[in-house]
C-alpha cells in the first residue's frame, strides 16, 4: 500500500500544479490586447495543452485515492470524519478542475470573459483546497 499511497501523493501534487498554473494563462490570456492575435492563440493552445495534461494527471490520483480509501476502509466508523471532508474538498476540486475547462472553452469561443482580477482570485482557490486537504489528512481534527 506504500507504493500506492506514493503514487497517490505524486499524482495528486502532478495535478494541483496543473491547477496552479492554468488560471495564470486565463490572467494573461484577459490581458491580451483585442489586436494581439498570435499572442492569444498562443496562450489558449497552453491552456488547452495544459488542461488535457492536467486531466491525465488527475485520473491517476483519483484512482490511487479511491484504492487508498478502499484498502484501509477508511472513512467507516466514528472517528473519521476528517474523510469524509477530505472527500468533499476532492469533489471542489474536481469542479474546479471541470470549471477551468467551461472558462477556456469560452475563451475559445471569443466569449465574454471576466477581469484579469477576478481570475487572479480565481487562481487562489487550490491553494485552498490542497492546503485544506493536506490539514485534514495529516491532522485529522474529526
Amino acid at each position: 500500500m506504500l507504493w500506492v499511497k506514493s503514487l497517490h501523493i505524486v499524482f495528486v501534487a502532478s495535478w494541483f500544479a496543473g491547477l496552479f498554473y492554468l488560471p495564470r494563462i486565463f490572467v494573461n490570456l484577459a490581458m491580451v490586447p483585442a489586436d494581439s492575435v498570435a499572442e492569444r492563440e498562443r496562450l489558449l493552445l497552453m491552456a488547452h495543452k495544459l488542461l488535457r495534461f492536467t486531466t491525465l494527471l488527475a485520473i491517476p490520483a483519483l484512482g490511487f485515492g479511491v484504492w487508498l480509501w478502499l484498502g484501509y476502509g477508511i472513512g467507516r466508523g466514528p472517528g473519521n470524519g476528517w474523510m469524509h471532508a477530505k472527500l468533499a474538498v476532492v469533489l471542489l476540486a474536481v469542479g474546479y478542475h471541470h470549471a477551468c475547462g467551461v472558462l477556456l472553452r469560452r475563451f475559445q469561443s471569443g466569449a465574454p470573459h471576466r477581469s484579469h482580477t477576478w481570475f487572479r482570485w480565481f487562481n487562489e482557490l487550490p491553494v485552498l483546497l490542497l492546503l485544506a486537504a493536506v490539514v485534514l489528512v495529516v491532522v485529522k481534527p474529526f
